[in-house]
């Protein structure tokens, strides 16, 4: 198979700069050929015939995704020479290098908000009943720089699909983007350590397979290293929100104890993280003293923390606002405690 090289022409698109590469094809960033159209993409081409028809199998199970959060498939040519797959292109990083960038740990809400827009990828996908098979850092791409300061859900694209299951069938094809590394062994050593149990030892998953997965790629976005053994995010990151340490130990389990849907945990990072954000913790403006975000007072020099104080509108005790009943007299408090 003849390789491709810089200024050849594949489908409406030549080739620019050779931006990632592999045992198993190549890919590069390419442009339009009419000056007019300015688009910018991504092409994955296999260096081998062999994975010429998982490179065809890939890009039909891509095609049935339409997320902000995944890499978006343009083309597919399997029959072309050399045969392609056209993507929409990433401008950034990867979040392997992030990590790398950030040693001992994103920022809590950087690697929360990193970790959502994973979850709302692989529920589009399940919704189609694709297992991307193959979560880790190096299989999300960013489109910032590795160095920025703080990380949003949209920055963030899931890709390569390669070991994805569509239906029962495995589909094993070329790395995409910042995830190609040079040698085969170190590549699939890097996937063993992000792979569930089952999937490993077994050959089977599905979709709780992938939850497995996320929960490991935030236990290194919290510490700055994979899991070992039963280490909580919080035991090896003092500080970190226990909330996170619950959503870790249901992700990294036996299949039977994960969570069943990527549904069900955003729906618990939701209610986790803002039952967190009620007891952070924050300081008086006064005083400087240490107090909790729900506190309508300092307990150090008094000073109202609140604008406005609710109280029980029966005996005036002071009451917070999401009370239903007085903790003084027991009175109901409708529909909220009453301000005055």
């Amino acid at each position: 198979m003849k390789l491709p090289k810089s200024g050849d022409r594949i489908a409406n698109y030549l080739l620019d700069t050779l931006v990632g590469t592999g045992s198993f094809g190549q890919v590069w960033k390419a442009h339009h050929f009419l000056p007019a159209v300015k688009q910018t993409v991504a092409i994955k081409i296999p260096t081998d015939p062999q994975y010429v028809r998982q490179l065809q199998r890939e890009g039909l199970a891509t095609f049935g995704l339409n997320h902000a959060n995944i890499v978006r498939p343009l083309d597919l040519d399997p029959y072309a020479d050399p045969p392609y797959l056209v993507m929409e292109y990433v401008e950034g990083s990867s979040l392997r290098a992030v990590i790398d960038h950030h040693p001992a740990g994103l920022a809590v809400e950087s690697a929360v908000a990193i970790f959502r827009a994973m979850l709302e990828a692989l529920r589009a996908a399940h919704a189609v009943r694709v297992i991307h098979g193959d979560v880790k850092p190096g299989n999300v791409l960013m489109a910032t720089s590795a160095d920025a300061a703080a990380f949003s859900p949209d920055q963030v694209k899931l890709t390569d699909f390669g070991l994805a299951r569509v239906r029962g069938n495995v589909l094993a094809s070329v790395m995409q983007s910042c995830s190609l590394e040079d040698e085969a062994q170190r590549r699939f050593g890097g996937t063993l350590a992000y792979m569930a149990p089952e999937q490993r030892d077994l050959g089977t998953a599905d979709e709780r397979s992938d939850l497995y997965s996320a929960g490991v790629v935030l236990f290194e976005m919290l510490t700055g290293v994979r899991p070992q053994g039963g280490d909580l995010p919080s035991q090896v990151r003092p500080g970190l929100p226990v909330c996170l340490d619950e959503i870790f130990r249901n992700c990294y389990t036996s299949p039977e104890r994960r969570y069943e849907s990527a549904q069900r945990l955003l729906t618990e990072l939701t209610r986790a993280t803002r039952s967190s954000d009620r007891h952070a913790r924050t300081s008086c403006p006064r005083c400087g003293g240490t107090v909790e975000a729900e506190d309508q007072f300092c307990i150090h020099c008094g000073q109202q923390l609140m604008d406005g104080i609710p109280r029980c509108p029966a005996c005036q005790g002071y009451v917070r606002a999401q009370d239903s009943y007085c903790i003084f007299c027991g009175a109901e408090l409708r529909p909220a405690a009453q301000h005055h």
